[in-house]
């Protein structure tokens, strides 16, 4: 079971002091005194990420010796006071969470931004949004102006669902778990209870004392939530196929249940719940909502179900809608069902007739549609990388769009220079983020792409974006605050990878291989010369007269380009997986090999190049980046690993921190690492590599 991590102080700089002899550090304007085994240390906020708090008292296990710390069971830390937005910790409750090194070593979360919409909740003036790992929370009272009011700092996972009941909003966070926030105040959210499912949490509800989570793989766990701050629980029933979604009515709780359709469960005993019946519907139940007699699933490519439910234990099937998208979600609101239907947007279908449902009208969305909510004269949609789109559904034949949300969305790839970073976000273009502040990063600018924006290079004051089937695309952002595109230039296939090298854009273009682009003048980019690869090119890096290409299930090409107009193949190595990122550094070439790891080959001859060491990631290494004598690899599902390089044909990994999201992509800078998340958006890290590996506890008081 994964247990991620979601408050993070910075413990290393202390480590480091204490581990050296050092016993005092002056700090500037609040001091805290640490008692850490026998060593009493005045922390400074002027020294680099230290503990901001009020008042922090550390107690651990004593010990004289590093093997001693490094084997201390446990450390608490109490009584934090609260940070800023961009801070490690948020001031409430009396939440726990543990700390594992399976989670992280040597690297701490500094910051995040971004990461994609896939649910929204609406009570009163307040709408509730997962962005990524973050729930935000916009006031709507004005409909045509969304603000945000208040947002939680990153918690364990995604946000998938959120259910608000009181002055909680319940959030089922993926891996994460279930993530219990206070809400009373909208503008200052905190986190006061945390229940870790055993699968990855991605539906809830929430009735009387019990939250009801839909946790994937491991079906519905029933969570006792009548202690906020300490929620356990008491029962749950593994169901046969993925619970994707909860919604309890009466005693019985429905569950989407992925490939298995409709469950019914009785949870009218929650320590015992029992299956009363199900329906297996024809395509993936994802969603459901339940009205009257009627339960309505949103099934994927098979569209919307109407399954009557009157008879808990024999469902039929009174009808079904096909929509033209794939139905992710679905809210009842009197007559009218309104679906969540991908690319397709919202739908509006007329159920007054169960057994006939008609569409009344549709609204194409900017996103891919994927969860709803319906509150007054308003559909509230989640986008996903679009953010939240308003709707005026007061008359449901003539749907007119309100207002929007944008978010910087999800993240393929990562450039930094100097304090901006910048981000290829897929659907959602470019982003421009201020990262002068990495604990606090902010979005100054983005621009809009006609394709999707995979990978981004930056040379002088232009951004180079591969942005999939629309080729090449050259943005100048010498005012990153209003980016502007000079010129682009269509290459014959899907522009996946960038670098810029000289006067020359180098690019990997899926099946099209190596495109060698004149940018010599930006506003009028022409082709040199081209490569046509054996396999599928994600990525290119270039070194000298040297192009080197990740060339999917062909390995590692190297390509000669001392002569741009005729680019010639001098040699090549058949890495053992699937080549998705590379990255040269002196004598070695570093290929991100994905289910094989990282693959280190030197490539002193360029004729024959030979593997000199290999290190097999847990998860699949999309994207690599090397700086000194430490290779960074995006690791997806196992977010970033850190790899000492410093002897190539022995890589040892250093540190690692398990992403919220998917990292797909890495830029390394000073000691930060700038992680492209996918889903989770960018995630900023800071690596440190003292090696002190301990388990923590952490306590946060109200």
């Amino acid at each position: 079971m994964k247990i991620k991590t979601f408050a993070v102080i910075t413990l290393i700089p202390i480590f480091s002091l204490f581990l050296s002899g050092q016993t005092t550090a002056s700090i500037g304007v609040t001091t805290q005194r640490i008692d850490l085994a026998d060593a009493n240390i005045e922390q400074r906020q002027d020294l680099p990420l230290a503990i901001a708090a009020q008042s922090t008292t550390i107690n651990a296990t004593k010990t004289n010796d590093i093997e001693g710390l490094r084997s201390s069971p446990e450390m608490f830390i109490e009584n934090v006071g609260q940070f800023d937005d961009g801070a490690r910790f948020e001031k409430g409750g009396t939440a726990s969470v543990t700390m594992t090194t399976a989670d992280a070593q040597n690297v701490e979360l500094v910051g995040q931004i971004g990461g994609t919409t896939t649910v929204v909740a609406v009570q009163g003036n307040y709408a509730y949004l997962g962005a990524g790992p973050r729930l935000i929370i916009l006031n709507i009272s004005d409909l045509v102006h969304p603000a945000v009011i208040g947002k939680t700092y990153v918690l364990p996972g995604l946000v998938e669902d959120v259910y608000i009941s009181g002055n909680y909003a319940y959030v089922a966070a993926a891996d994460g778990g279930l993530c219990i926030i206070n809400v009373a105040n909208p503008a200052q959210p905190y986190l006061v209870g945390h229940y870790d499912t055993p699968g990855s949490a991605v539906g809830v509800s929430v009735v009387g004392s019990n939250a009801y989570v839909a946790d994937g793989d491991s079906g519905l766990r029933i969570i006792n939530i009548a202690n906020p701050a300490q929620p356990n629980e008491v029962g749950n029933y593994n169901t046969p196929g993925e619970a994707d979604d909860v919604v309890v009515s009466g005693k019985y709780a429905y569950v989407a249940d992925g490939d298995s359709g409709l469950l019914i469960i009785d949870v009218s005993n929650s320590t015992l719940p029992s299956e009363k019946s199900s329906y297996d519907t024809p395509g993936w139940a994802g969603g459901v909502a339940v009205s009257g007699n009627n339960a309505y699933v949103a099934d994927g490519d098979s569209g919307l179900l109407i399954i009557d439910v009157s008879d808990p234990v024999n469902p039929k099937k009174t009808s079904t809608y096909d929509t033209l998208g794939y139905a992710h979600s679905v809210a009842i609101v009197e007559s009218y069902a309104y679906v969540a239907d991908g690319d397709c947007g919202l739908l509006i279908i007329d159920v007054s007739d169960s057994s006939n449902p008609k569409e009344t009208s549709s609204y194409d969305t900017p996103g891919w549609a994927e969860g709803v909510a319906v509150s007054g004269n308003n559909a509230y949609v989640a986008v996903g990388d679009g953010g939240l789109c308003i709707i005026d559904v007061s008359n449901p034949a003539n749907p007119k769009k309100t207002s929007s949300y944008t978010t910087s969305g999800y993240a393929f790839g990562v450039a930094v220079s100097g304090s901006y970073a910048y981000v290829a976000a897929g659907d959602g273009g470019l982003r421009i983020i201020d990262v002068s502040n990495p604990a606090n990063p902010r979005e100054v600018g983005s621009y809009d792409m006609p394709g999707i924006a995979y990978d981004v290079a930056i040379f002088g004051s232009y951004v180079y974006v591969a942005d999939g089937d629309s080729g090449l695309r050259i943005i100048d952002v010498s005012d990153p605050a209003q980016p502007r595109e000079e010129s682009s230039f269509d290459t014959p296939g899907d522009a996946e990878g960038i670098a810029v090298f000289e006067s020359y854009a180098y690019v990997a273009d899926w099946d099209s291989g190596l495109r060698i682009i004149d940018v010599s003048a930006p506003a009028h980019p022409s082709e040199t010369g081209s490569y046509k690869t054996p396999g599928i090119a994600y990525d290119v890096a270039v070194s000298g007269n040297y192009a080197y290409i990740a060339d999917g299930n062909s390995g590692l090409r190297i390509i000669d380009v001392s002569e741009k107009t005729n680019p010639i193949e001098t040699g090549f190595y058949d890495t053992p997986g699937s080549s998705g990122g590379v990255a040269v550094s002196g004598n070695n070439a570093y290929v991100a090999d994905r289910n094989s790891g990282l693959c280190i080959i030197n490539i002193t001859n360029k004729s024959n190049p030979t593997e000199t060491g290999l290190y097999n990631t847990p998860g699949s290494a999309d994207g690599v980046a090397v700086l000194g004598s430490y290779a960074y690899i995006a690791d997806h599902d196992s977010g970033l690993r850190i790899i000492n390089v410093a002897d190539p044909t022995n890589p040892i990994e250093t540190g690692f921190y398990d992403t919220p999201g998917w990292a797909v992509g890495v830029a390394v800078s000073t000691s930060y690492a700038y992680v492209a998340d996918g889903d989770g958006g960018l995630v900023i890290l800071l690596f440190a590599p003292y090696h002190v590996n301990l388990p923590l506890v952490l306590r946060n008081y109200h």
